[in-house]
């Protein structure tokens, strides 16, 4: 080989590694700064206890709105109990949501959260979730699940209302879509 081949050889060896290491550390940079940031609707999940110097600031409300989906390929019905409350600053609020698994199989599902707008996803708080841990349920079956949670003091004053989005997928469906019921 000749030296310009050579070099072109290692230069595109040297860009391939940059490339995918850039991409290989992209899912943990992007989790860890969503994580930070609130970015994408993330939900600071660090436990949290009521002390003393976070009164519930009962002069502020604001309307909590809650909204369910299923992945496309889930027979389960999954809705809350309400669509909506007004909660208040450090107050611990609990909402049920009721889940039916309307398939002739058990099935193991997983709720992924959300919340809009980004900026209060920081300031959200979830004390107990269904969506830490994943959820089965024999065929026929139905529960209420409860999502206990509060929101700082410290939330924005612009914000007003804070919707919590769920989204419930079968953790053993096949990776092409298709689900046998």
């Amino acid at each position: 080989m000749n030296k310009d081949v050579r070099k072109t050889v290692a230069v595109c060896v040297i860009v391939s590694f940059v490339v995918f290491s850039f991409c290989f550390s992209m899912v943990p940079l992007y989790n860890a700064i969503c994580r930070t940031t609130g970015l994408n609707g993330r939900v600071n999940l660090k436990p949290v206890k009521k002390t003393p110097q976070n009164p519930v600031n009962s002069h502020r409300g604001i309307t909590m709105q809650f909204v369910t989906t299923t992945n496309s390929n889930l027979a389960w019905d999954f809705y809350p109990q309400n669509s909506s409350m007004v909660i208040h600053p450090e107050e611990n609020n609990k909402m049920l949501f009721y889940v039916k698994n309307n398939s002739n199989k058990t099935v193991t599902v997983q709720a992924i959260p959300s919340i809009t707008p980004w900026q209060a996803a920081k300031h959200l708080h979830k004390i107990q979730c269904f969506c830490f841990t994943q959820q089965t349920l024999a065929a026929g079956a139905s529960m209420a699940m409860p999502v206990v949670f509060r929101i700082d003091n410290d939330v924005p004053d612009d914000i007003a209302t804070v919707t919590l989005s769920y989204t419930l997928f079968d953790i053993n469906a096949p990776k092409n879509g298709r689900v046998s019921a």
